[in-house]
This record gives structure tokens, sequence and C-alpha cells, in this order.
């Protein structure tokens, strides 16, 4: 029985329609999902709408061949891996072809057998990267996405949100007086407060559309896709009030929440600290006003 880790989508590019049919039937036949192109336009078109985790294709195409399309997957589908396919060994080797970022290499005629093989081990390995992947990505306190995460999610999603069109507000939450409470009831009892709030915003923030962040100490951060400021401030008001009705101490948090609107006269990198350095000062300013509080600049 095959587990549905190992069941991948993949898709077959070949300008030769009876090759391109017969891998479909064999690939649907070992469990996957099939989808097909007659070439490496037709595929790049699929890939703007689906994401794959294997394209079989061709080496010999009109239009855009099999190494034009694997050079455009590297760059805009990182996620995709490539195996390239050709009846011309004499004109590419294997090394050429793994250089170039593919995978594997398959010889035409096709085998059944050694393409099972071959996508199996790519499947397997893909799993195993995406496991390496997530404990790389994780908090190991709270379960959270870690820094690392934050440093590539955020400007991937102002990016996202201002192709799509759609508002991204930030939230940077920190604990209100963390340390003396550390320092008064021991790091043991600290690191409850911490794996407390990891629980409340997994709990109170939309699964998955919102992304919960540690990013290291006492310092949280929550990224709110397709939402308005009235409904990102009405969701971290209740990350607080459920935080503060789960604990038996004195801390509380502090919040600033501001908007994430692209401006296009900077660069991504300086745009994304600008956004930062409003977030910080937002909740910073929450914190001389009193603390336990939120302030939010739309």
């Amino acid at each position: 029985m095959q587990l549905a880790d190992d069941i991948g989508v993949i898709l077959i590019v070949d300008d030769d329609r009876p090759v391109r049919e017969a891998l479909s039937v064999i690939v649907s036949s070992l469990g996957h999902h099939s989808l097909t192109a007659a070439n490496g336009l037709e595929a790049v078109e699929i890939l703007k709408k689906t994401v794959c985790d294997i394209v079989l294709c061709d080496l010999m195409m009109p239009q855009m061949d099999g190494m034009a399309l694997l050079k455009h997957i590297l760059t805009h589908h990182f996620n995709t891996d490539v195996i390239i396919a050709t009846g011309h060994s004499n004109i590419i080797r294997y090394a050429d072809v793994i250089r170039a970022g593919a995978i594997d290499f398959i010889k035409k005629p096709i085998d059944q057998a050694e393409l099972e093989a071959k996508l199996a081990r790519a499947l397997r390995e893909r799993r195993l990267m995406r496991k390496l992947e997530t404990l790389s990505m994780s908090d190991g306190l709270t379960s959270l996405l870690n820094r690392r995460a934050y440093d590539q999610r955020f400007p991937d999603e102002v990016e996202r949100a201002h192709r799509q069109g759609y508002p991204l507000f930030l939230a940077l939450i920190d604990v209100d007086d963390f340390k003396m409470y550390n320092d008064t009831h021991g790091h043991g009892e600290g690191d409850k407060i911490l794996i407390n709030l990891g629980i409340t915003l997994h709990e109170v923030t939309r699964n998955s559309v919102d992304l919960c962040f540690r990013l290291g100490g006492d310092e949280f951060a929550v990224l709110l896709p397709q939402t308005t400021a009235a409904q990102a401030k009405e969701i971290i008001e209740r990350v607080m009030s459920k935080f503060s009705t789960g604990t038996t101490n004195q801390t509380t948090l502090s919040i600033g929440i501001v908007a994430c609107k692209r401006n296009d006269k900077l660069d991504l990198d300086d745009d994304i600290q600008q956004m930062q350095i409003r977030a910080d000062k937002a909740m910073y300013d929450a914190k001389s006003s009193g603390k336990n509080m939120v302030i939010c600049r739309a």
C-alpha cells in the first residue's frame, strides 16, 4: 500500500502525444497525480496554477526545450524537482543534466520499472528534505516558526500581498517585564510563559492563514494576511485576553500592529526594514504608554 507521503503531483512534458499519454497512464497507475503539457511553454502556464512535486520533461521540444524549462523551474519554482528524459543520449550526458540542476536523467524509451524507482527515490528525498526544513524553521520551545522562517517568509508574504492586491498586517508582541519574572521565578517558569503564549497564538489565530513566529527571547510576531486593520486588531486583542486569563502571574503583553503595504519606490529589503521599524515603534509605544495594550497603525 502506498503512503500518502509517497504520492506526488507529476507533470509530464513531451511534444510526442502518444509518449505523453503513455507516461501519464504509467504515472497514474503508480498512484501519483498526473498532469501533462505538450511543450515547455504549456508547462510554465500549468506551474503558475499548480504546485508540482516533479516535472518529467523531454529534452528536445519546440519553443522551449527541456533545459530551458529546467532553468525556468530552478528560478521560479524552487520546490519543484526536474527529471530530464531523452532518447538522444549522445547529445547530452547525465553529468550535464545534473550539473544544470535536474535531480535525475532517464533514457527513452522509458522503462516502467526504472521510472517507478526514480520517482520513488525522488519523492522519498523530498519528504526527508521537508522534514529537515520543518525542523530548521521551528522554534524548539514553542513549536512556532522561528526567526529564520520569519526572515524568509515575511518578504515573500509582502510580495504576495502586493501582487494579489490584498492587505497584510504585522503584529510584534513582547512579554512585559519578562526579565524580572525570569529573575524572580527562574527560567523554568519563564519558559512556561513562552510556551503558553505559543499555545495561545496557535489557538487564537486563523489556521492555515496567519503565520506565528517566535523571534527570540520573549519577542513574537504574527503575519495577518487578507484582513482589515480592525480585524487584525480584534485577533490580536483575543490573543491578549486568552494569554491573560491563561496565566497565574503578573505578565502581560505589549503589541504593535502595522500595515505592510509595499512601497514601490524602495527596494524590497529596505521596505521590509521600514515596516519592521514601524512595528517596533508601535510596540515600544505600547510599553511606554503603560504596557498591556495594543497599538495599531494602519
